[in-house]
């Protein structure tokens, strides 16, 4: 993860971070998540199935894409230099807008929202985190994703 100084952090606010690489969400990975969470839903792991409805395929968790933010994010979101420690602090808002389908690629676009210092030496970032679908003007979801730095 970039680092940038404390005092520039704020700086950040109302920015875009950037785009993560594109990721292609196939069926092992699903199976994986399904088999991890015990989430067995046919329209996640039953392709002939999920072939009869209005998505035409088996899609992925809706929490499975959301899980995919920390490793999209890693090489764009920024962090407090000398941070020794980050960890997930939770989510204020999440949308899922639409379905991703097996095979899809997606990516994360990252902006900066809050910066909120929480005590001396933590850091509580909000990002903005929209989850693109290759080849779709909508996106799986925007979620507001928060980050507690420790420096």
């Amino acid at each position: 993860m970039p680092q940038v100084p404390v005092a520039e952090l704020k700086d950040y606010v109302g920015k875009e971070l950037g785009r993560s690489e594109w990721l292609t969400i196939d069926q092992k990975r699903i199976d994986l998540f399904a088999e991890a969470t015990g989430d067995f839903q046919f329209i996640h792991v039953d392709p002939v199935k999920a072939a009869q409805t209005p998505f035409g395929s088996t899609i992925a968790h809706g929490f499975l894409s959301l899980s995919l933010i920390p490793k999209l994010m890693e090489d764009i979101f920024i962090v407090p230099e000398g941070a020794k420690m980050v960890v997930n602090y939770g989510l204020d808002s999440v949308r899922f807008i639409q379905p991703v389908k097996v095979d899809s690629r997606v990516r994360l676009k990252v902006d900066m929202n809050e910066v909120t210092e929480k005590k001396p030496g933590q850091w509580l970032l909000k990002v903005i985190a929209t989850l693109e679908i290759e080849g779709s003007d909508k996106p799986a979801y925007i979620a507001e994703s928060l980050s507690l730095c420790f420096v």
